[in-house]
């Protein structure tokens, strides 16, 4: 039998103050509940820890990053075209508006904002940037935005959903239809895949795999040699993992972590964000919440709000769990 930690408390039973006070949320409002799988659950989450509302209200949260040099977290709205900005005590503000598409939205567009977020190396934000359909590099300090690619063999791509940085500078990165209002049918497709692809330094950009329906959340082993996909699919909703040479390069795939039993008792969310943690421990939202797994792809338990989380990232020190889920920004601490 699956045991739950004692952490329950439900958004329902929040006393109407405390989830209404605007973007961020005074005080220690809780969501949601751990599922512990395995004891080996408890060297990384305390029996005792619980979930915190940090801020909630938006359209659809996702891609945060914690950015060291200023000790914050970045986050996303993808339809609302804004990225925030959370910081302790100061709850969370808006930080990019327009964050992604930076002229009047056409037809056909349903998230013009920015999606998956990442921290490079010089402390530049890289994006996933729907709207725009580019890969963009962003100045945090003077916000200038920079477009690193837009295009495969001279073809727009889809909406760019999520992505990751090798050390060698490589971006990896997804390429679903999310960002079109018709989805696969939409009249602004100039590729009929949904692609993942690797963004060499240099500029170039190479298709690693286009032979799934609905790619998503991506993250690099500790190594480098293991890539993880999440594919948010309805009828395969799976972490696939590949392996990558010396170079970054595709050598094969495997199943990583099957969701199905997940997804069949109706659990909410499907296969997004995925980090992976020093150790090699990778966290995969999913049906649920966030699915933490071995490096050998042992389930030890499900961090979940109660409602979708789209993905979630490490905190200052990797001591804590930032996750968006579905209006809501929340937290829980790691050891």
């Amino acid at each position: 039998m699956i045991a739950r930690r004692t952490v329950l408390a439900s958004l329902a039973a929040m006393p109407l103050a405390a989830i209404a006070v605007g973007k961020s949320v005074a005080g220690s409002a809780t969501m949601g509940s751990v599922t512990r799988l395995s004891a080996a659950l408890d060297r990384i989450i305390a029996p005792s820890a619980s979930i915190e509302i940090l801020a909630h209200g938006f359209r659809w949260a996702e891609g945060p990053v914690w950015v060291p040099q200023g000790d914050y977290l970045l986050f996303s709205d993808p339809p609302a075209n804004i990225v925030y900005r959370w910081r302790a005590g100061l709850g969370a503000q808006p930080f990019l508006s327009p964050a992604g598409l930076q002229t009047a939205v056409p037809p056909g567009i349903r998230e013009a904002g920015l999606n998956g977020l990442a921290i490079d190396k010089t402390g530049q934000l890289i994006a996933a940037d729907s709207g725009t359909r580019a890969i963009v590099r962003i100045d945090l300090q003077t916000t200038k935005r920079i477009i690193l690619a837009d295009r495969f063999q001279s073809r727009r791509f889809n909406s760019p959903n999520d992505l990751c940085i090798a050390p060698s500078g490589t971006i990896y990165f997804t390429d679903p239809p999310y960002g079109f209002a018709d989805g696969d049918a939409s009249s602004l497709r100039e590729i009929d895949h949904n692609g993942l692809y690797a963004l060499t330094p240099d500029g170039d950009v190479a298709l690693l795999d286009g032979n799934h329906r609905r790619p998503n959340g991506v993250a690099l082993s500790p190594d480098g040699r293991t890539l993880y996909l999440a594919l948010s699919d309805e009828k395969r909703p799976e972490v696939r993992a590949y392996t990558l040479d010396a170079k970054g390069r595709l050598i094969d795939q495997r199943l990583f972590h099957d969701m199905r039993s997940q997804r069949a008792q109706s659990l909410p969310g499907l296969p997004d964000g995925i980090k992976v943690a020093p150790n090699g421990h990778v966290f995969a939202t999913g049906p649920g919440g966030v699915h933490i797994l071995t490096p050998d792809g042992v389930l030890l338990g499900i961090v979940g709000t109660g409602k979708a989380v789209a993905n979630c990232c490490f905190g200052a020190n990797g001591k804590s769990l930032f996750m968006t889920s579905s209006d809501s920004v929340a937290i829980i601490a790691l050891l």
